[in-house]
């Protein structure tokens, strides 16, 4: 007897579950798709135990007629590919006819539907992938999946899922992120009966992340406006978050490709490159991209997950998403605020668009996401008993206790308090006495965007930062990164013109070359020499440095050099010749700068401005550094408590 056999169809459903569900969260994810796709406007999802227990997606899509309820069962049973030339332009996000017969086989399935063609609905029940009913009833359009039990016959699989905590977490990403792709259609999540999400539709994408973030998070992000390639064949709109908002992983950077929520190295990459020199390395950006793109440019039938795609052109695709990101950021020019202490506000600071009492946004839950899938790959399942995410907080929730209140007795000539909890605190009218502020100052002026033009130099600290005012605000300019960002755009404006200013040493400096120093040395001798160095050979892994940039103290020289080689072995060795000549750029940069401790008088101080204005991004040093921090005029008079 031959040794091959044809399995079973409840084998094979078992193995393809294997690859399409991976938790409960891979299971909201397919049905929600085909909600999406069913053109559904309302979509709610019920969650018990974090999943395990009970899933449950209701939708007002169009439905299904009686013999499509049961023919969905079945494997490679779909509405959405006819013929095989349709796999290179998927316009859907479900398309493999795998989901439902999978997620039945290893659960307890309950299928309510009604096709708007159709006066009664079916239900259809099934267990472990076996028909169990199949009936007539009376149910609205559209349809409600009941997933109970996931796992309960493949307890190996079962014993793989992490604590109810976990998998909620996941659920309620994986929500979040569709309903942030589709602004127009409403979503709710509730978990145990207790409801995590809820929003409503919005005209705009900009409605949408406030309905999901809050009002702080748009503060810290930078609308991408709409960017269109080869006659519309390409756009791309999103949000993208300043340099200043880093994060330790790539958690907050949401991809979409025609709403298609995924995770791609290539989108990942040109995020990366757009913010390179502008933030430290290991530093991610918040961002919410959608790309769409003709379906026939981009092949989603690559994974079983759907969450990987690959593009035609990936090349241009990289290009066009990196330079479109970098132009944004250089257009705004967003200037880093200094950070201002707060005080706490009796009752809470009340949150834009909800009433005193009522549900705040989900804000404070996406923060728990974060919290949970940070801490899962940290900790797995035992998270601390406080778990805190140790990135940048983007909620609208109290950060602190509400302070206490006191009871003054009016008899006293000195008040002593007893906290009190019913209590307003005491407040005095200060008459004022000083003056009204300058009618020609204007205190409602952007504050997201550089101004570096008609500002005043006052001096400097400790020989190290430069203090100034404009008519924004107060500015404390770090003297070191300004010049170094200075130095790093002439650097490369003079490598893409083909006049970099040169140095000729009286002698040759003769360096000693490591093997892998010589193998990097030979691979960027090109580079080297564009960006204003004259070498040669001299000897077994000897060069000599005949010439250098003229901005280069020839203290700095063999530094520099070394330090250009540890770019090119390290970081480097992977990325374009444009990234490389930017790490070139930047370590000459931070090489020929001003230093720390140097003191400046006026006139160079006055040239260090003017310069840093005339720059396309002066608001980080190469290596991502803040070059500058901006006391703003509001943020000052709300300070003194004259607004």
């Amino acid at each position: 007897m031959g040794r091959i056999r044809i399995l079973s169809d409840n084998v094979a459903n078992k193995i393809a579950a294997g690859e399409v569900v991976e938790r409960p969260a891979s299971v909201v994810k397919e049905l929600l798709e085909n909600s999406l796709d069913a053109g559904a406007t309302d979509v709610r999802v019920d969650v018990e135990s974090g999943g395990r227990r009970l899933l449950r997606i209701s939708d007002n899509g169009c439905g299904m007629l009686r013999d499509d309820a049961l023919l969905a069962f079945e494997r490679h049973a779909t509405s959405k590919l006819s013929n095989v030339d349709e796999l290179e332009s998927i316009a859907t996000l479900g398309f493999r006819g795998e989901a439902l017969p999978s997620i039945a086989s290893v659960s307890r399935l309950l299928l309510e539907t009604r096709s708007a063609d159709e006066p009664t609905g079916t239900r259809v029940e099934i267990s472990g992938g076996k028909l169990i009913a199949c009936e007539e009833n009376a149910l609205a359009a559209g349809s409600i999946i009941t997933v109970r039990d996931l796992f309960f016959n493949v307890p190996a699989r079962k014993k793989f899922l992490r604590s109810e905590q976990t998998e909620l977490a996941h659920i309620a990403s994986l929500v979040t992120h569709y309903s942030l792709a589709h602004p127009q259609k409403s979503f709710e999540l509730t978990h145990e009966g207790k409801e995590l999400l809820r929003v409503t539709p919005v005209e705009s994408d900009r409605e949408r992340v406030f309905q999901v973030f809050g009002a702080d998070a748009l503060e810290d992000l930078v609308e991408l406006r709409e960017r269109i390639a080869q006659e519309g064949r390409f756009r791309l709109t999103g949000f993208i978050s300043r340099p200043q908002v880093q994060k330790s992983n790539r958690n907050s950077i949401f991809l979409f490709v025609n709403r298609r929520l995924i995770r791609d190295k290539l989108l990942l990459h040109a995020i990366s490159s757009a913010y390179h020199n502008l933030m430290p390395p290991a530093c991610y950006p918040f961002a919410l991209l959608f790309f769409d793109c003709d379906p026939g440019e981009v092949d989603v039938n690559v994974h079983p997950s759907k969450t990987e795609v690959r593009f035609r052109n990936s090349s241009f695709v990289h290009d066009f998403v990196r330079d479109s990101l970098r132009e944004t950021l250089v257009a705004e020019r967003p200037a880093p605020s200094a950070p201002l202490p707060t005080s706490p506000v009796p009752g809470g600071t009340p949150t834009p668009g909800v009433q005193p009492g009522a549900r705040l946004p989900f804000s404070e839950f996406s923060q728990q996401i974060e919290d949970f899938r940070f801490n899962e790959q940290r900790l797995g399942d035992n998270p601390p008993e406080q778990p805190r995410s140790v990135l940048p907080d983007y909620t609208l929730r109290p950060t602190m206790p509400p302070p206490a209140r006191f009871n003054f007795s009016a008899g006293d000539p000195i008040a002593v308090g007893v906290p009190e909890t019913d209590v307003q605190p005491l407040r005095l009218k200060v008459p004022d006495t000083h003056g009204g502020f300058p009618v020609d100052v204007d205190i409602d002026a952007p504050q997201s965007m550089v101004s570096l033009d008609d500002m005043r130099v006052l001096g400097q600290i400790h020989d190290s930062f430069i203090v100034a005012a404009g008519r924004d605000g107060l500015w404390i300019i770090d003297q070191h990164v300004a010049h170094e960002r200075i130095l790093f755009e002439k650097v490369l404006r003079q490598q893409r013109e083909g006049r970099v200013e040169q140095q000729r040493l009286l002698l040759p400096m003769v360096l000693q070359l490591s093997p892998a120093q010589q193998v990097e040395y030979e691979r960027i001798a090109g580079e080297l020499e564009t960006a204003g160095f004259e070498t040669e050979p001299f000897g077994n892994r000897t060069i000599a440095v005949k010439a250098a940039p003229a901005d280069l103290a020839a203290s700095d020289l063999e530094r520099a050099v070394y330090e250009i080689l540890e770019i090119a072995e390290g970081e480097m060795r992977r990325v374009s010749v444009d990234d490389l000549r930017r790490g070139i750029a930047a370590s000459l940069a931070c090489r020929a700068a001003i230093k720390i401790n140097m003191r400046l008088d006026q006139t160079r101080m006055d040239w260090l401005l003017r310069e840093l204005a005339k720059t396309q991004y002066p608001m980080s040093c190469p290596h991502g550094r803040p070059v500058a921090l901006r006391y703003s005029t509001r943020d000052i008079l709300k300070s003194f408590h004259r607004i």
